[in-house]
């Protein structure tokens, strides 16, 4: 198997491919290309890792020095050679230009960085989660302070909350009941929400969707803080009141 490189007016990515050594012979390097590009748009094995080091084959780079300044285009072997004397990687960082563009860095540590970056990333970020709460329109009032305690939790949480009044038998006839209730919850919890979607029936149930005031990235972000406060309020602890030792009696004469 032998390496062939797909230019990017041949190739969206310009990678490399594995293509089969009797395929890349002076007669047949038409047929070899030509099957690199149907894998490339058939999405054959492409590394989606810049290329590094040996793996870069082009005469000249375009360098960017470890600090980012400017080198110049320079050969290919001059790049690594500097980077073999600063004791980093010769990366490539933009593959598409001509010539591509390479930096010198340590490698194992921009990929570290990269992966950290890309978890607080995935961390801090809020996806809207839509949770149900289902409820009856003679519901007791217990169940009703139970259910709607779970409704201003989802709220407080930046969620959406959609809010199920189930109809059976003669219930079905009496569709204010379950309006009444649903404008009553609205009323209990329009402090942390609102009405994204007024009540309307389904089949044998009436939904309405209530949306927080806050978003779920400001949720996110005071339970954390409430978290942390708690954490060190656990760690520092109440001081430890002194005790007093007990007053020694007089030895007797």
């Amino acid at each position: 198997m032998l390496l062939i490189h797909v230019e990017p007016r041949l190739c969206p990515v310009g990678a490399f491919f594995d293509v089969p050594a009797r395929l890349v012979t002076p007669n047949r390097r038409y047929a070899a290309v030509r099957q690199a590009v149907a894998w490339c748009y058939r999405g054959g094995s492409i590394s989606a890792e810049p290329r590094i080091n040996d793996r870069i084959r082009v005469p000249e780079v375009r360098l960017v020095g470890p600090s980012g300044e400017q080198v110049g285009i320079v050969p290919l072997a001059k790049a690594l050679e500097l980077a073999q004397e600063y004791d980093l990687d010769l990366v490539e960082v933009a593959a598409n230009a001509r010539p591509p563009v390479c930096k010198l860095m340590d490698y194992g540590k921009f990929k570290y960085e990269s992966a950290m970056k890309a978890r607080e990333a995935r961390k801090n970020q809020a996806h809207t989660v839509i949770k149900e709460m289902k409820l009856r329109p003679k519901i007791d009032p217990h169940d009703y302070d139970t259910k709607k305690g779970h409704v201003v939790r989802f709220l407080k949480q930046g969620d959406k909350v959609k809010i199920t009044i189930m109809f059976r038998g003669r219930e079905q006839s009496r569709p204010e009941l379950g309006f009444r209730l649903l404008q009553r919850l609205a009323e209990d919890v329009q402090d942390l929400g609102f009405i994204e979607s007024n009540p309307k029936q389904d089949g044998r149930n009436m939904i309405m969707v209530l949306g927080p005031h806050k978003k779920k990235t400001e949720a996110m972000a005071e339970a954390r803080e409430a978290q942390a406060a708690r954490k060190a309020e656990r760690q520092g602890g109440a001081p430890a009141e002194a005790v007093e030792a007990p007053a020694e009696e007089p030895a007797e004469a």
